[in-house]
């Protein structure tokens, strides 16, 4: 199989279909593409189905591509078909290095020699991943944020054996389908958006084992703090509009010298089964019985109203 422009995909492979996987297979078929999957889960189609009932009405009122169905995905069994198969693959199955790179190198030998092979990694680089694999020119991290049938983001980054028209071809891929791509020039384990978000959930295991919050003060917090603002403006403009007329350097000027006070704590706390037990009461009080599928649906819901509202900004990336 050659492989395609990236605008001209019309099928892609699906290895591991849970969460992340199956999010994927939802964002694809609703860009009007064909997804084949493959996942050893006796039940996987039984429970991509249940992730479907819950998605798909999202993805309709975010509007459909033309040929958009929940009908165009096909549970193959084994993952060779699938690679042999597809025009790209994405590969989805759980964060352990060593299965990584048996995944990629098993994946690596059914496909085509041409067909981009892309991971959803949270966390691993691909210079690790890759190792295994007798092309590892084609392997590049596609790193999604979920649910990515709904968060646009995708951080993409090749290894140090990974070629440079393979992780071009990779970015076409995801934008002509619908994503805003973060190309990365250089590998850092977690990436952009997860590195950012592991120093704030390091600094909120602090205070919640400090007694300093509670898990329901620092949703609040955040929910109606900072979380609004992160939704229209990075961190960087947003200390640039802090600064008024003097912007980010009268920013720099005043508060440069707050960054040696001793307000955050990098280094992660114990988690010890104390800690564990707080965070875990915290979120059942905040979930308040409700279920899983229906947590899910308001989050899906208000994601699809908060990605209406940026869609019509000037320029639907939040530059108001």
């Amino acid at each position: 199989m050659t492989r395609p422009a990236p605008e001209a995909v019309t099928t892609v492979g699906i290895v591991g279909c849970g969460v992340i996987g199956g999010g994927w297979a939802l964002h694809f078929l609703a860009q009007g593409l064909k997804v084949l999957a493959a996942d050893p889960h006796p039940r996987a189609a039984e429970r991509f189905a249940a992730m479907a009932k819950t998605a798909w009405p999202q993805l309709e009122r975010l509007g459909l591509k033309p040929g958009a169905s929940l009908n165009n995905i096909e549970f193959l069994d084994s993952i060779e078909a699938v690679a042999s198969r597809s025009h790209v693959i994405q590969e989805s199955t759980p964060e352990n290095l060593e299965s990584k790179v048996a995944m990629l190198a098993r994946i690596d030998a059914a496909a085509a020699q041409d067909t981009v092979i892309l991971s959803s990694t949270s966390g691993l680089r691909m210079t690790d991943m890759q190792t295994g694999c007798r092309f590892p020119g084609r392997t590049v991290v596609g790193h999604p944020w979920n649910p990515p049938y709904l968060i646009p983001l995708v951080e993409v980054v090749g290894g140090q054996q990974t070629d440079s028209d393979a992780v071009d071809w990779a970015e076409r891929f995801y934008v002509a389908f619908g994503k805003k791509v973060v190309r990365m020039e250089r590998e850092v384990p977690g990436f952009i958006a997860t590195r950012l978000q592991e120093a704030l959930w390091r600094e909120m295991l602090h205070m919640i084992d400090a007694g300093e919050a509670t898990p329901e003060q620092i949703d609040d917090a955040i929910r109606f703090g900072p979380g609004l603002r992160w939704a229209i403006l990075g961190p960087s403009m947003i200390y640039h509009l802090a600064g008024g007329e003097g912007g980010m350097a009268y920013v720099l000027e005043q508060f440069g010298p707050s960054l040696k006070w001793p307000w955050t704590r990098l280094e992660a706390p114990e988690l010890t089964d104390t800690l564990r037990d707080q965070l875990v009461r915290g979120c059942e009080r905040m979930s308040a019985g409700r279920s899983l599928a229906e947590m899910t649906a308001e989050r899906d819901h208000y994601l699809v109203e908060l990605l209406a509202l940026l869609s019509r900004s000037r320029d639907g990336e939040g530059n108001t």
